[in-house]
């Protein structure tokens, strides 16, 4: 993280790890996509020294922060449930839409909550939701709840679940501004 802070347009770095499968998300955030791939190079091998230090092979994908809602601070002992979907790339902002106005404030109400985000891929109609929880207890005492609500509000968006895994949030510093 030290060498990306010293880089223009870097705004935080976030770290999720599964410990029992060795699975890692990280995530960079930079002001803008010109931003991004104007230290592209620079990045490189900072990102191949991490992959080195994890031990595993690595997929590099590229998102825009569509949604992003902090009720509070990220807490030590945070956990995280991601969520990986797809929807028609054509329906993608009535998607983005509906996540602000329906999931935002269905987690939010849920035990134990922190913040939401959703990233996404306008091209492909992919997209990443993460949801903070203050403690892995929390996450895991309202994880059928979370699991109906998001069933009944993918199933209203017209997108499909690839994917679902809970994380340990190892740390958060992104300073992206709340996108509600």
């Amino acid at each position: 993280m030290p060498k990306l802070q010293e880089l223009d347009g870097f705004v935080g770095m976030s770290l999720l790890t599964d410990r029992q499968s060795g699975r890692c998300i990280a995530v960079t955030a930079w002001q803008s996509e010109e931003e991004m791939n104007a230290v592209a190079e620079q990045v490189r091998p900072i990102r191949e020294q991490a992959i080195e230090m994890f031990g595993g092979a690595a997929t590099v994908d590229e998102w825009d922060i569509a949604v992003l809602h902090r009720a509070r601070q990220i807490p030590e002992g945070a956990c995280a449930r991601v969520t990986w979907g797809h929807v028609d790339p054509a329906h993608a902002d009535a998607a983005i839409d509906h996540f602000k106005m329906n999931i935002v404030p269905d987690s939010e109400a849920l035990e134990g909550f922190c913040s939401t985000s959703l990233l996404v891929d306008r091209n492909t109609g992919r997209g990443v939701g993460c949801t903070t929880f203050d403690s892995r207890e929390a996450m895991e005492r309202n994880r059928d709840g979370a699991r109906t609500m998001k069933q009944m509000r993918m199933k209203e968006a017209g997108a499909d679940e690839l994917d679902e895994a809970e994380f340990d949030v190892a740390f958060a510093h992104l300073r992206v501004p709340e996108l509600v």
